[in-house]
């Protein structure tokens, strides 16, 4: 009985102490998994890929010696797919023909003679469904807590829209299933070059164009050795609110969103006293949008009042915009000195709004959902107490001080002024 009645009164303290603690915050992913990055070359075998304009040869025997070299030189770790598009039909009903994408090569260790004579046998055929060639390619890279890489290599925009590349670009990225589409284009052509970096800027990937063989070459290689060095664990997806008292809790961490035009979205971190709040927003114009304004972060009380303004930090990406900031409780703040001077008291976390704003506006005929990717990151540190200064007093005594300084001065210059003029009356 005696047992039983203290395991109540321990159970029945743990829920009070939690109760008064309030929500556990949010937690973002913390340890990266043991998984191997993921990457799918997706290969366009359209007609126009036999045309022979780099190097005098055409454009998929460069493509073939690319992705060979490229086999060759696959780090160890690195699990690999190939899927191509327009590689097998040869009519002319293009309902059929826009559905011709075929996984050539499953992700996974890579039998690289099997790769290379894959890759071989393929031959300029039918019609460019890049948009559902991404969609497939996003399938077989699967779901997983790290990220995920496809390299589309094309030369030409899709014929079989819908859907628009760049939608299912978009759509790949509002799932939050951290995939990252790099794309290279093999013909200098304008509407090729605007559709491939549309669908590189929505999934935060890189656009590039590739004018001959050792280039193509050179960029998969960097493309692919890139996904091992940047595999880390995804963002948290988590969803801001758009007041402060509804907002999510959030602990250090890095957190992806999506935001609206014109929106303000907010979320929540607790900042006990002797701590430092540090954060920063990054945001992916994955879209066109008017560039006259930008990107604001800022950190307000839970009454409302703004405690500090983030500043614009350079992203290196022109399609990418971001701002950060730093605050924590001054010395003069009382609940922070009454904390400190009682340091057996369980001191209670202030609760710190962040704040996420654009002033963007979609230019005519731009979709306005989903809204733009948004990567916060949040970090609270033990703060760094500022240098004293030397304390030259306040009030009459600060007054006093500079009145005597004046003085000084004054009669230093003077001295100074008579011994000038009489040297030069003598010379």
């Amino acid at each position: 009985m005696i047992n039983f009645r203290r395991s109540a009164a321990v159970l029945c303290g743990l829920l009070a102490t939690t109760a008064l603690a309030g929500p556990v915050p949010a937690q973002a992913n913390e340890e990266p998994v043991p998984e191997p990055p993921r990457v799918e070359l997706v290969l366009d075998v359209s007609g126009s890929m036999g045309a022979a304009d780099i190097d005098g040869r055409s454009r998929i025997s460069v493509a073939q010696q690319a992705f060979n070299e490229v086999v060759d030189a696959l780090p160890e770790q690195t699990q690999l797919g190939i899927r191509v598009l327009g590689a097998t039909y040869r009519g002319k009903d293009k309902k059929v023909g826009c559905q011709d994408t075929q996984q050539i090569v499953p992700v996974g260790p890579v039998d690289r003679p099997a790769a290379k004579a894959a890759v071989a046998t393929l031959r300029p055929t039918g019609f460019t469904p890049v948009g559902l060639a991404l969609r497939s390619a996003a399938q077989d890279l699967g779901t997983g807590a790290t990220t995920r890489r496809i390299v589309l290599i094309t030369d030409g925009e899709d014929t079989c829209a819908p859907p628009d590349p760049c939608e299912v670009a978009r759509e790949l990225a509002a799932q939050g299933t951290s995939l990252v589409v790099d794309t290279l284009g093999l013909a200098p052509d304008e509407k090729v070059r605007r559709q491939l970096l549309c669908i590189a800027s929505a999934t935060g990937g890189t656009y590039t164009a590739a004018q001959s063989a050792e280039e193509l070459t050179d960029r998969i290689k960097q493309l692919v050795e890139r996904a091992g060095d940047t595999y880390t664990r995804a963002p948290t997806v988590v969803g801001g609110a758009n007041a402060c008292p509804t907002a999510p809790l959030l602990a250090p961490g890095v957190y992806a969103d999506r935001e609206a035009f014109s929106e303000h979205r907010y979320y929540r971190v607790p900042v006990r006293p002797g701590q430092e709040l540090r954060a920063s927003v990054s945001m992916a114009l994955d879209r066109p949008v008017n560039r006259d304004y930008g990107v604001l972060l800022r950190a307000t009380a839970a009454d409302g009042r703004e405690l500090v303004r983030g500043a614009d930090a350079g992203s290196g990406r022109a399609d990418v915009l971001s701002a950060g900031l730093r605050w924590s409780a001054t010395a003069d703040d009382e609940d922070a000195a009454d904390a400190e001077e009682t340091a057996a008291a369980v001191v209670e976390p202030s609760t710190v709004c962040l704040v996420v704003s654009n002033s963007f506006a979609p230019r005519p005929g731009t979709a306005a959902t989903p809204g733009m990717p948004v990567e916060l990151t949040i970090d609270v540190v033990a703060a760094a107490p500022a240098p004293n200064g030397p304390d030259l007093g306040r009030g009459w005594v600060l007054l006093a001080l500079l009145t005597i300084a004046g003085l000084i001065a004054g009669l230093l210059a003077g001295l100074l002024t008579r011994w000038w003029v009489a040297t030069w009356r003598e010379n």
